[in-house]
């Protein structure tokens, strides 16, 4: 059967694919320890309380017909409101657009702003740039971050690629590697899409920046976020922020995001959405449009679950450290943000105890899985080469309990080989 040139080369979602042979393994009775999706189990993680009593009596009130395309009017007040008071940032309702999470936004960025063949910048490893880049046939210009930079793109790699550019693509905290963009670094690279837009004509199509900040409220111990228009002002013409309640409140089921920008792009992504139906639940949109209003609620929530998501890094990062200073192939990048650890498993070329080399990272990947129980997403699932040795780990369905069990078996499945 022959179907399109897109559908036909498209890769699928190699995280997603490897969640689902995980949870059957899970549902087989297999006792796994399951690190691989940015998602949370709501035993652990509810989402708050009042944003949950809101959407309900939403339902309620029988508000389920068609909320409007760029979202209802009182929840983009709310979230106005919203942005206001947590990051110092003043939108506008009609520079504002709310979809069923940021999936739906990014890729309207990119429909919108992109045309075959044009240039996009991203870095990897970074969460489905890749993806999007292939979804509107332009041409990918990859920037490889690397450890000794925290895994974040530095303006002087993105330098070279920006005359010709369409689009940059960043996101800070990083998806995967959870960590973040310094003052200095996010300033250079503002600084570049500055001075490039106005080196470019009237006529000339600008450089946009797309800025993913789905976990900006998720930093620890002292780590700050900083955003593109907070930092220049004149970048604001050029810039797309995408956000959402999705990770900030565990609420990924929820399906509310935003995106906060210049009216005449919204307008365009707008238009784009209409035809797919990508809007947000109207009475989520309800009851996320009362939620957001209750600043007390939310800030007590925002408290109890940082602590619980930094007790977790913090808990698997020291052990890792441990197992590092024992001498044994592991590291690991200190936790910043998210709820995502970077960690390193140098294991390629060694030697298991019944003699089977790990000739290569999937190797790896597979040999951590089987001895040790623990499923991880290698950094080449998000674009990153095929030989790093670099991985995600979630906690977000991560028991407290189970980190020392997990740490003990990693630790015996490392001593077993040569």
């Amino acid at each position: 059967m022959k179907l399109s040139h897109l559908s036909e080369t498209l890769i699928g979602s190699e995280i997603v694919k490897l969640g689902g042979e995980i949870r059957e393994r899970i549902r087989k009775g297999e006792t796994i320890y399951n690190f691989t999706v940015g998602d949370f189990d709501p035993a652990i993680f509810p989402i708050p309380a009042e944003m949950e009593a809101a959407i309900i009596e939403a339902y309620r009130q029988h508000l389920t017909n068609y909320p409007a395309a760029e979202g209802n009017l009182d929840l983009r007040q709310s979230i106005a409101e919203f942005v206001q008071r947590y990051q110092g940032l003043s939108y506008g309702v009609d520079e504002i657009l709310v979809a069923c999470g940021g999936r739906p936004l990014i890729y309207a960025i990119y429909r919108a702003i992109c045309d075959e063949g044009d240039k996009v910048i991203y870095a990897v490893p970074s969460w489905n740039n890749n993806h999007y880049t292939h979804f509107v046939s332009g041409e990918h210009v990859v920037i490889e971050a690397t450890a000794e930079n925290n895994f974040m793109p530095k303006a002087a790699d993105i330098a070279p690629h920006i005359q010709s550019a369409t689009l940059l693509s960043l996101c800070s905290p990083q998806n995967p590697t959870g960590t973040t963009f310094s003052k200095e670094g996010l300033e250079a690279i503002c600084d570049l899409v500055l001075a490039e837009n106005a080196r470019r004509g009237d006529g000339d199509k600008k450089l946009y920046l797309l800025y993913d900040q789905m976990y900006w409220h998720l930093t620890y111990d002292g780590i700050e976020h900083y955003d593109p228009v907070s930092l220049r002002p004149d970048i604001r013409p050029y810039t797309i922020f995408v956000d959402a309640v999705s990770k900030v409140f565990a609420a990924t089921g929820v399906r509310v995001g935003w995106s906060l920008g210049p009216a005449p792009v919204l307008a365009k992504m707008k238009a784009i959405l209409s035809h797919v139906g990508a809007w947000a639940p109207m009475a989520e949109q309800k009851g996320i449009a009362r939620f957001l209003q209750q600043h007390e609620a939310i800030d007590a929530y925002l408290k109890e679950f940082k602590e619980k998501i930094s007790l977790r890094l913090r808990g698997i990062y020291d052990g890792l450290m441990q197992l590092k200073s024992e001498g044994l192939p592991v590291d690991a990048v200190a936790p910043e943000a998210a709820i995502y650890l970077t960690i390193k498993m140098d294991l390629a070329g060694k030697t298991g105890a019944d003699g089977t080399v790990l000739h290569d990272q999937a190797a790896v990947t597979g040999y951590l899985l089987e001895e040790a129980k623990l499923a991880i997403v290698p950094f080449y699932a998000f674009g990153a080469p095929n030989d790093s040795p670099w991985y995600r780990l979630s906690v977000g369905t991560c028991k407290e309990e189970e980190i020392g069990k997990m740490l003990q078996q990693l630790q015996e499945a490392l001593e077993k080989l040569s």
